[in-house]
């Protein structure tokens, strides 16, 4: 039996006009420049605070930027999001076949368990690992990591699915089997250059890899 873990934004539900919505929110108010939505997908999966770095030019400003991000985020961001077609079917059939799942986000966990139970997807999962609000792993690696330990499970048979590079690597440097998914915020370029064992172009094609 494999034991699967899930990354949010771009791998179970579209995030895009909450977290970009968000960001021009708090580039606004620090009188920055602010780009188009779709200038700002390339922030959708990586860890947000270094996203916002670039953005901003200073570490003084994304630490502004962000504290003003959560402030939106957290009452209307969080829910500028759908959970992608047939996605829940997908998970039913994974669960159907007692996999244990899990979800591995790198954001902040009181965002994440909210969001999975408002699209009606956790019971899906056993617990959903992210990130803490001070920014403790908010790197997949060390997320990963914890995951791990705290389910005391051997990463040589679990498998992480997600659609950045950042999953991927944190996916291989724990020694667990990496899934990049094509419908997501990540190419296929990106995925395979870190290292991904197989891409799928949709969710449905995971169950070929995650059935033991």
């Amino acid at each position: 039996m494999v034991t699967i873990f899930f990354d949010l934004d771009g791998t179970l539900t579209n995030p895009k006009p909450g977290i970009t919505r968000s960001i021009q929110y708090a580039l606004e108010r620090l009188h920055v420049p602010v780009p188009s939505e779709d200038e700002l997908t390339w922030c959708i999966g990586p860890p947000l605070l270094a996203s916002l770095r670039k953005l901003t030019g200073t570490d003084e400003l994304a630490d502004r930027a962000l504290l003003l991000y959560r402030e939106r985020f957290s009452d209307i961001g969080l829910f500028e999001n759908e959970a992608y077609s047939g996605i829940a079917e997908t998970l039913s059939s994974l669960a159907a076949t007692r996999q244990r799942m899990f979800g591995a986000t790198s954001k902040p966990a009181v965002y994440a368990t909210r969001i999975v139970d408002h699209f009606g997807l956790e019971p899906y999962f056993e617990r959903v690992f992210g990130s803490e609000l001070d920014g403790t792993r908010v790197d997949k690696r060390d997320l990963l990591r914890y995951a791990l330990d705290e389910t005391r499970v051997d990463a040589a048979s679990a498998i992480m699915i997600g659609d950045r590079s950042h999953d991927v690597v944190g996916a291989r440097t724990n020694g667990m089997t990496a899934i990049g998914v094509l419908y997501g915020y990540g190419s296929e370029a990106e995925l395979r250059d870190a290292g991904a064992h197989h891409i799928c172009a949709a969710h449905p094609e995971l169950l070929g890899h995650c059935v033991a």
